[in-house]
């Protein structure tokens, strides 16, 4: 029911009757984001990942659970100690079998409507014809150039990704020609005219409610418009933002003169880009800049990987983790390639420190890095199949050097600190030395939620060896798991549903890595756990991560972090958009330091009597719902069962107490229906008064010529003119309208409803409504600043006041006689 309000309900009637739901739940919260079309063309696409190391299974585990037609899991190398860091479907009795081979079985559970299938030979050109979208990771530059070339000349979509160590690198392409449908995938925008001027290129200026929102170089198109309606009839029209409520259009000087009204809407115009080969954008690349103060790195990093692939190709091998020679020889590699580049590859002076620390860690393979890079590749798949989305244009590049110690005062690491140890943390003690794969192995980490963020966190807590040892993780979450969390929460499978979530997420991290000491529990954090989560439970805890889905939730935690003074974790999503905050005791702000602005509220009078936009009709339907059929009977049940209801009533500020007492008699007396019959009646008045009487009265009090103090007309702008309906047996909504509410009046007591349209037919056929009589000196407020004033003065009165006491009294005697 949510949905069909958000999407309409004949859009929920066609996505109901389509393909897209054979899956289940698993692809249903994909399409809200993609939406349908291109969901549609996300399950026809066949899509080859090469590469079943750290990497390459975050990537195929992403694009699985967005759900592609098919996924190919192509490896010929066999399992080794180092992947073990990373891969988490790897175990340890899986060394020297094929990476592909054992990963399949695995990532096939994760979404039984995608195939998935493992291939262990050479990637050949024929093979690869049967692709839509192809994935690259832990290739030789020679096998990128050449599969990369045979998809630009095939119109295959090509993605490069790798890792090394705290580096990361990421190619598209896409084609000579690709046609992105949707550049960002927000909602368009639309917004009320106050006035359009006839001028070469007219201006419009839009209501000083809202700022547009529009920007340079959007297409619009006009409804509604009043006096210059050759607007209506036009084709989506390029703009030029002027202001936060201007903008201009095209020549209007031959059109009609504006008279008012209208509505300017955004229209989602498709874009084509074109991409370069592989082999060209080497030497011509085009990068896309995450990080500003680091600005100059991509252009340092492409020729660092590029020596990488020289290194490898001449030693078989990276170099060796904190090796100062092999380090040097890098530097010497770079040097080498910068030297021969001819285009804009070309850096005038190489970063011989940076390369250095390339070399360094080049040998490491890190679980988060990987699930970062991988994150962006599948989206970038999603891109590729959709068409929705900006893809990247054309090089990525990454690094997180900063989780490194500062050099000045401290120990650099040595080749000794880093060598491997055939243990599962190899690829990691390359990077950061063998002394903090022991501090991990002691921290006690408390996580806070079990859901897709937590199980993304659980698993990277597993890889690294977080409380490996004598630590511990402890994950809470009180909900059980349910069918809808299975398209991204990939610790849980169709079986697990009805389970607990902390504890089904904490078994199947020990199945990653059996060292790891975890425990779940199922507690919700706030004030009432404060028993469980006490004194010596935070004081024995090394930090705390955040994996909530509320803000009141977040804010405590960081209250008690804050107090505790131990360190946070803080993240979100929120479709494709994500946060992450670190929050350190003494050097961060906490996160209740800073607030986002307020939701913009809607005003009280707006939703009553001049709703004008979608968000307006469904908060008035939720309050109406609620007002109906949840406050009413909730209420009268404690009014008959809590002696002390009548007590905290009357203690409530203003006018409440007696719109409270009101409201439980109306229920118990003045409503309480004795049959189905009174139900429907209930309903059929209802309707009336909502849809008939009510707009009659609005009517009575601004006609529809009613001008305003300065002339212009009363509706006008947002406010739309309304129209009461008569109600008719043979209107399928009005019915259906009187059928819902006379089953969910009927619930609320008790008794029995009916889905019999023929029998309320008639019942409503022999109903006499009463003809409705708008009455004068009813007021009606235009604005909230008018209702605030008009109850002020009315709480100022001694005669409103006097006679809500007799009210009151009056209602609560009722109420006192009722039979128990």
């Amino acid at each position: 029911l949510l949905h069909s309000y958000v999407l309409g309900h004949d859009a929920m009637k066609r996505m109901q009757s389509s393909n897209i739901l054979v899956s289940g739940l698993y692809s249903l919260l994909h399409s809200y984001v993609l939406g349908h079309d291109a969901m549609k063309r996300m399950q026809s696409s066949n899509i080859l990942v090469s590469g079943l190391r750290g990497l390459g299974v975050e990537i195929a585990k992403n694009v699985i659970l967005g759900g592609v037609k098919s996924v190919t899991l192509h490896d010929q190398g066999q399992a080794e100690w180092r992947d073990l860091s990373s891969q988490f479907y790897l175990r340890e009795e899986d060394l020297g079998k094929n990476r592909a081979e054992v990963s399949q079985t695995r990532l096939a559970e994760l979404n039984s409507y995608v195939p998935v299938v493992a291939y262990t030979e050479a990637l050949t050109d024929d093979y690869l014809t049967q692709f839509q979208v192809v994935v690259l990771t832990n290739s030789p530059l020679e096998e990128q150039q050449r599969v990369g070339d045979f998809c630009h000349s095939n119109g295959i979509k090509l993605v490069i990704a790798d890792t090394r160590g705290l580096f990361g690198q990421l190619f598209c392409d896409f084609g000579e020609e690709m046609l992105v449908i949707d550049t960002n995938g927000e909602q368009p925008l639309s917004a009320m005219i106050s006035m359009i001027t006839k001028d070469a290129a007219g201006v419009v200026t839009c209501l000083d409610e809202a700022r547009h929102g529009f920007e340079n170089g959007d297409s619009v198109i006009f409804t509604e418009v009043q006096g210059m309606t050759e607007l209506n009839s036009c084709q989506p029209i390029e703009i030029k933002t002027l202001g936060p409520y201007t903008f201009s259009i095209c020549d209007t000087t031959g059109f009609s003169d504006y008279v008012r009204g209208g509505i300017v809407s955004q229209v989602k115009m498709p874009q084509k880009v074109a991409f370069k080969s592989l082999t060209t954008s080497m030497t011509e690349p085009e990068f896309v800049v995450t990080d500003f103060a680091k600005f100059e790195r991509p252009g340092q990093l492409h020729l660092g990987f590029q020596a990488l692939h020289s290194y490898q190709r001449k030693h078989s091998r990276l170099p060796k983790p904190w090796c100062q020679a092999d380090g040097e020889e890098l530097v010497s590699l770079a040097k080498e390639v910068n030297s021969s580049q001819t285009g804009s590859a070309k850096v005038d002076e190489l970063d011989d420190k940076l390369i250095k620390k390339l070399a360094f860690v080049s040998a490491g393979d890190l679980a988060p890095i990987n699930a970062f890079i991988g994150g962006l590749a599948a989206q970038e798949v999603m891109k590729a199949c959709t068409g929705k989305f900006m893809p990247i244009m054309q090089w990525l590049y990454f690094d997180a050097l900063e989780c490194l110690s500062e050099e000045e005062g401290g120990a650099m690491l040595t080749e000794e600190d880093c060598a491997p140890r055939n243990s599962r943390y190899d690829g990691q003690i390359a990077v950061f030395g063998s002394q903090l794969q022991e501090e991990l192995a002691k921290q006690r980490y408390f996580l806070v939620g079990a859901g897709a963020i937590g199980c993304e966190l659980l698993k990277n807590f597993a890889m690294i060896g977080l409380a490996g040892g004598e630590g511990e993780v402890i994950v809470t979450d009180m909900d059980t798991i349910e069918k809808s969390n299975l398209n991204r929460q990939f610790l849980f499978r169709p079986w697990d549903v009805t389970k607990m979530k902390s504890e089904t997420a904490a078994a199947a991290v020990k199945q990653m890595n059996p060292s790891i000491r975890i425990t779940g529990h199922q507690n919700r954090v706030g004030p009432e756990t404060e028993r469980v989560y006490d004194d010596d439970f935070f004081e024995s805890l090394h930090g705390v991560a955040n994996a909530l889905d509320n803000v009141d939730a977040r804010m405590y935690m960081d209250r008690r972090c804050v107090y505790y003074r131990k360190p946070l974790l803080e993240s979100g999503t929120l479709g494709t958009k994500g946060n992450v905050q670190v929050v350190i005791p003494f050097l961060t702000e906490s996160y209740s330091s800073s607030q986002d602005p307020p939701e913009k509220s809607i005003p009280i009078c707006t939703l009553k009597n001049f709703p004008n936009a979608i968000e307006h009709t469904l908060q008035w339907a939720r309050d109406e719902f609620e007002g109906l059929f949840k406050q009413p009977s909730e209420n009268a049940m404690q009014y008959l069962t809590d002696a002390k209801f009548l007590e905290r009533t009357l203690k409530l500020p203003g006018a409440q107490p007696l719109e409270v007492l009101e409201a439980v008699y109306k229920s118990l007396v003045i409503d309480c229906p004795r049959s189905w019959a009174d139900c429907v009646t209930w309903a059929r008045h209802h309707w009336q008064c909502q849809y008939s009487n009510n707009i009659h009265q609005l009517l009575h009090n601004f006609p529809p010529e009613q001008l305003t103090s300065s002339g212009a007309p009363f509706w006008s702008g947002p406010k739309r003119c309304p129209h009461p309906l008569e109600f008719s047996t043979s209107n399928h909504l009005h019915m259906d309208y009187v059928m819902s509410g006379a089953n969910l009046f009927a619930q609320s007591y008790g008794m029995q409803g009916s889905t019999d349209r023929v029998g309320v037919a008639k019942i409503l056929d022999s109903l006499s409504v009463p003809t409705f009589v708008p009455r004068s000196g009813v007021k009606i407020h235009v604005s909230d600043q008018e209702l605030q004033s008009a109850n002020v003065n009315e709480d100022d009165s001694v005669c409103s006041v006097c006679s809500r006491m007799m009210t009151l009294t009056s209602t609560w005697t009722s109420l006192w006689l009722l039979p128990t």
